[in-house]
C-alpha cells in the first residue's frame, strides 16, 4: 500500500457538483453513435432462430446481389482466416477432477449454434437498412437439436448436451469446507432451517445499447476500434492476442462516454471482434449498432443461481454451521467471468457479516442453451447475501426471535478484526451492530406497528424487511497506473485506465487532484478510454475510487516531488528548502517562488509529467444495513415499497453526493430484481422476454423515497485514502430486504417462501392458495 504524507489532502467529504453533467445534459457527450458516418459501411448480424442446431448450409447468393451489399461473412470464413475465439479463465476442474470443459466462443457460429440469438452471419453494406434487408435474404439450413434451458434440468440424466465433451453439462465445480463435519453438526443441532432459493436471470439495462466502430489507417495499417468497454486495455489485448493475433501496439482502442455499464460492458463481445476483423479484411471503416433486442438476445445476462441452503443453529439462534448446494447457470458459452461468479465471488461473501465457523459449499457451473451469463452489478455477491439473509429471516420466524436479535447474536464483533471468514477472505474493518442500530433509529423501527395498523384499516397487508450485507470489491488487481501532467497552459491532466460509465469519476478524481495540489477544480482534465495514453486495469468490481483514486492521489505527490526538484534548479536552492503550497513552489524564508505551471512551461511543449502507480493491500469490504417497508394489495397482489432506509459503510466517502447516487441506483436495481425483472426462455430455448414490452424494469413511480446515510466509523485500512467501493452495494442489500418485507407481510397466511420476482400474479396466487388451504 502507498504511504502518503499525513497532511496530503484529497478533498474527502466534499460534494462539488458533477463536472460531467453540463456536457452530458446539453447533448455534448461523445458516445459512439454520435460519430459521423463519413462513408462507413454498416454491419448487421444475422442471428440463429434456434437454441440448438447444426448448420447444414448457408446460402448467401441472393443476399450478396442485393443493393449496397459489400461483403457477407460466415463462421466458415472466420475459421478459414484463423480468427480466434473469445477467451475465458480456464483454471477450474469438473467434479471428477478432470479439466474444465466448455465450447469455444466464436465470433460467428461454425457448424453448430447453441443459443437462440447466436450470430451465424454478418452482412456489410453501405447503409444499416441495406445490411438488415440483405440478412433476411440469407438462407441458413438447420438441423434442429434438443435444447435445455434450466440448469436443474441440464444436469438430469439424459438431458441434451450443450457441449459433447461435457455430457452432463457441468463446465466446472468448486467445493469448500468439510462435508462430514457439517453433516454431524446438523444432526445434533437444536434448530435447522432450509430453503430452496433462486436468483433469477436478469438483463442488464444500460441506457445505451452496445455499439462498435473500427477503422484502419491507410498509411500505417494501424487499427482503431471505438467501443464501449469498462476495461479498455484488456479489451484491446483480447482483440490483439486472441482474435486478430497481431501486436498490441498495432491497435488503438478508444472509449468515449458510456451510457451505463453495470459490468455488462466489461470485456469484448463477438460483434466487437467481427467489426474489427471486417475493418482489417476490407480496409474500410465498419460500424455496428445494436438495438435493444440485440442486447437481450446476444448480450450477457446476470445472476441465474439456483440453491438449496441450510443453517444449523443453537438454542439462542447462534449459527453453528452453514451448508449450500448451488447450480450457477453459465449459458451456452463461458464468458470471461461466467464461471468465476458462482464458483468464487459468491462463496467469498457467502457468510456475509456473520461469524460462521463451519461451512460446506458445493457449487457447479452448468451450461444451458441460453445466452451467456456474465458480470452484472454485484456479480455473485447479491446472490450469496440473498441466500444468507433469507435464511436468517426464516430462522428467526421459526425460532420465534426478532430479526434484529438473530443478526446481533451472529455479527462479527469489532474486536475480531481483522477477521478471516470461512473461505479465507480477510475483512479489514466493520461495525455491523452499529450499522443495524443506526438504521433502526433512522427507519423509525418503533413506529412500524402504528403504520401496519393504519394499512390494515385500508385493507392492505404491511411488512418490514431487514438486511445486513457485505461486499467484496476491487477485483484481483490491486494496482492502477495513471499519468499526471501539468501543462504550460495552466491545466493539469490526469490520464487513467479506469473508465467512467455514469459514476462520476471525472468529478471525484478532479476534486482529489485539485485538493491535493491546492488548485482550482475547474483546471483539471481527466482523460480515460484511450489505450494510447491511458493504461491501467480498468473499472470492474467497484475498484475505480479506492484503487484508481489512490493512484490519482499518489500521482499528485509524485508531481510535487518532481516540481520541487525542478524548482530547486531554477531558483538555485536545495530541494529541502523548497515548499509547495497551492500551486506555487517557494524557497522557505524568502519571497522567491515559481508556479507549477511556470515549471511546466520551462519543460517545453510536453509540460511536467509523472507516471504513477497506486497500490492497495487487499480488497475493500463495504457493508451496511437496509430496512424497508412494503404494502401489498391482497386483491391484486401488487406490492409497493413505501419506505426505504440504508446505512452504508463505504469507509471515507470522498464525494458523499456521488456515493449516495450510487446507493440510489443500486437499490433501484435491487427492487427490480425483487419485484419485476425476469429473463424467461420457453422450453425450446426461445427468449420470451426479448423487449421491454415483456421484460419489466422499475419506473420512477415504483421507487420510494430513499433515506441514505453514509457511516464512516470504520475506515478501510487496506488503502491510504480509507475508502471502500460503493457502486454495487445497493444491488446487494436491496433484493433480500424487499423480499423479506413481502414475506413478513404475507406471514399471517403462513407463506414462508416465494422466489423472485414477486410479481403481482405470483403474490396474488400465493394468497389465494393459502386462503384455500
Amino acid at each position: 500500500m502507498n504511504i502518503l504524507p499525513a497532511n496530503l489532502r484529497f478533498g474527502a467529504g466534499l460534494s462539488p457538483k458533477r463536472l460531467e453533467d453540463q456536457r452530458l445534459l446539453t447533448g455534448q457527450g461523445h458516445f459512439i453513435d454520435d460519430k459521423p458516418e463519413d462513408g462507413a459501411l454498416w454491419l448487421h448480424v444475422l442471428r440463429s432462430p434456434h437454441a440448438h442446431a447444426k448448420i447444414t448450409g448457408v446460402n448467401i447468393e441472393a443476399a450478396s446481389a442485393m443493393p449496397g451489399v459489400q461483403a457477407i461473412l460466415t463462421g466458415a470464413d472466420l475459421v478459414a482466416d484463423d480468427v480466434g475465439t473469445l477467451p475465458t479463465l480456464n483454471i477450474f476442474k469438473r467434479p471428477d477432477g478432470s479439466a474444465m470443459q466448455f465450447p469455444p466462443r466464436r465470433l460467428l457460429a461454425h457448424e453448430i449454434v447453441r443459443f437462440a440469438g447466436e450470430g451465424v452471419a454478418a452482412v456489410i453494406a453501405t447503409s444499416r437498412i441495406q445490411a438488415q434487408l440483405a440478412a433476411e435474404a440469407i438462407a441458413v439450413d438447420y438441423e434442429v437439436l434438443p435444447a435445455v434451458v434450466d440448469p436443474r434440468a441440464a444436469i438430469a440424466e439424459g438431458a441434451p448436451a450443450v457441449w459433447e465433451q461435457a455430457p452432463d453439462n457441468i463446465a466446472a465445480s468448486m467445493s469448500y469446507g468439510d462435508a462430514g463435519k457439517i453433516a454431524a453438526i446438523f444432526a445434533s443441532a437444536k434448530h435447522t432451517v432450509s430453503l430452496d432459493i433462486v436468483s433469477q436471470r436478469l438483463v442488464p439495462s444500460a441506457m445505451e445499447p452496445r455499439s462498435t466502430i473500427a477503422e484502419v489507417d491507410k498509411k500505417t495499417g494501424r487499427l482503431t476500434v471505438y467501443v464501449q468497454s469498462q476495461t479498455p486495455m484488456a479489451t484491446r489485448d483480447i482483440i490483439a492476442d486472441a482474435i486478430l493475433k497481431r501486436p498490441k501496439e498495432s491497435i488503438r482502442l478508444v472509449v468515449g462516454d458510456i451510457g451505463g455499464g453495470f459490468g455488462q460492458k466489461t470485456s469484448l463481445y463477438p460483434e466487437d471482434g467481427i467489426v474489427a476483423y471486417a475493418a482489417v479484411k476490407l480496409g474500410k471503416t465498419i460500424r455496428w449498432r445494436g438495438d435493444r433486442t440485440d442486447d437481450f438476445v446476444g448480450g450477457t445476462h446476470g445472476r441465474d443461481l439456483t440453491s438449496t441452503a441450510e443453517l444449523a443453529l443453537d438454542a439462542k439462534g447462534r449459527i453453528q454451521a452453514y451448508r449450500v448446494t448451488s447450480l450457477g447457470g453459465t449459458g451456452a458459452y463461458l464468458s470471461g467471468t461466467g464461471v468465476i461468479i458462482p464458483l468464487v465471488l459468491g462463496p467469498f461473501v457467502q457468510t456475509s457479516v456473520y461469524d460462521v465457523p463451519n461451512v460446506h459449499y458445493e457449487v457447479k457451473a452448468v451450461m444451458t442453451n441460453t445466452a451467456p451469463v456474465g458480470a452484472y452489478r454485484g456479480a455473485g455477491r447479491p446472490e450469496a447475501v440473498f441466500i444468507m439473509e433469507r435464511l436468517l429471516d426464516a430462522a428467526a420466524r421459526q425460532i420465534g426471535m426478532d430479526p434484529r436479535a438473530i443478526r446481533k447474536v451472529n455479527y462479527i464483533k469489532p474486536a475480531q478484526f481483522p477477521y478471516t471468514n470461512a473461505v479465507g477472505q480477510v475483512y479489514d474493518s466493520g461495525a455491523f451492530a452499529h450499522m443495524l442500530q443506526r438504521a433502526s433509529e433512522l427507519s423509525d423501527w418503533d413506529g412500524f406497528a402504528a403504520r401496519k395498523k393504519e394499512a390494515k384499516k385500508r385493507g392492505m397487508l404491511y411488512g418490514r424487511g431487514l438486511t445486513s450485507y457485505i461486499e467484496w470489491t476491487g477485483g484481483r488487481n490491486h494496482t492502477e497506473k495513471v499519468t499526471l501532467t501539468a501543462t504550460p497552459h495552466g491545466r493539469v491532466i490526469l490520464y487513467s485506465g479506469t473508465m467512467a460509465m455514469g459514476q462520476g469519476l471525472q468529478t471525484a478524481y478532479s476534486q482529489m487532484v485539485a485538493a491535493s495540489l491546492g488548485i482550482d477544480i475547474n483546471s483539471i482534465d481527466v482523460v480515460q478510454g484511450d489505450t494510447d495514453v491511458a493504461l491501467g486495469f480498468g473499472s470492474v468490481g467497484s475498484r475505480s475510487l479506492f484503487v484508481g483514486g489512490t493512484a490519482a492521489v499518489v500521482s499528485t505527490q509524485d508531481l510535487i516531488k518532481k516540481a520541487r526538484e525542478k524548482a530547486s534548479n531554477m531558483m538555485e536552492a536545495a530541494v529541502e528548502d523548497i515548499e509547495y503550497v497551492d500551486g506555487f513552489l517557494t524557497v522557505v524564508g524568502t519571497d522567491k517562488r515559481v508556479s507549477l505551471f511556470e515549471i511546466a512551461k520551462a519543460e517545453g511543449g510536453a509540460g511536467l509529467s509523472v507516471d504513477s502507480t497506486g497500490e492497495v493491500d487487499a480488497p475493500s469490504w463495504p457493508n451496511g444495513t437496509h430496512i424497508c417497508e412494503v404494502e401489498i394489495d391482497p386483491e391484486t397482489g401488487i406490492t409497493n415499497v413505501v419506505r426505504y432506509t440504508t446505512v452504508d459503510d463505504v469507509g471515507v466517502a470522498v464525494n458523499p453526493m456521488l456515493v449516495t447516487g450510487q446507493i440510489h441506483g443500486g437499490v433501484a436495481q435491487g427492487i427490480g430484481q425483487a419485484l419485476f425483472e425476469n429473463v424467461h426462455y420457453d422450453e425450446d430455448g426461445q427468449l420470451i422476454t426479448a423487449t421491454y414490452q415483456d421484460y419489466c424494469i422499475p419506473r420512477a413511480t415504483d421507487m420510494p423515497p430513499l433515506n441514505v446515510t453514509l457511516d464512516g466509523s470504520a475506515p478501510c485500512v487496506t488503502n491510504p485514502i480509507g475508502a471502500k467501493g460503493c457502486g454495487e452495494s445497493g444491488a446487494i442489500g436491496g433484493p433480500p430486504c424487499v423480499v423479506n418485507g413481502v414475506l413478513d407481510a404475507l406471514a399471517p397466511y403462513g407463506i414462508t417462501q416465494l422466489n423472485t420476482p414477486l410479481s403481482p400474479v405470483k403474490v396474488w396466487e400465493a394468497i389465494r392458495n393459502a386462503k384455500a388451504a
